[in-house]
């Protein structure tokens, strides 16, 4: 059974940086997509960045030159690297995996919600001005 972890979120102030962790367990694809999403109340989960399983990334615009996603393969361990942060950037981030038929669509759908199977508990990033 995949379970996903997320971990790292908090409070920081405009300008300031933060890192997420999401650790995977049971995860036996060798072929894959994951992704971070964030959900602010009342609106739909957007895609911040994903990566395939072979390193090939893709950044939301409004996130591009501010986050950097990484893959530990050997930890089993999706970061979000997350500087200059801005109010804008609050939100509850979910981490979210593929199996490994996400593989081959991961540059197209990488940021649609639905195209993953698995899903983290979220975790709260707040930035104050």
């Amino acid at each position: 059974q995949v379970q996903l972890l997320e971990s790292g979120g908090g409070s920081v102030q405009s300008g300031g940086s933060l890192r997420l962790s999401c650790a995977g367990s049971g995860y036996a694809y060798s072929t894959y997509c994951m992704a971070w999403f964030r959900q602010v109340p009342g609106k739909k989960r957007e895609g911040v960045a994903h990566i395939d399983s072979d390193g090939t990334v893709a950044y939301a615009d409004s996130v591009k030159g501010r986050f950097t996603i990484s893959l530990d393969k050997a930890k089993s361990t999706l970061s979000l690297q997350m500087s200059s942060l801005e109010p804008e950037d609050t939100a509850e981030y979910y981490c979210a995996g593929g199996d490994e038929g996400t593989y081959d669509h991961c540059s197209v759908l990488g940021f649609t919600e639905e195209f993953f199977n698995y899903w983290g508990q979220g975790t709260q990033v707040t930035v104050s001005s």
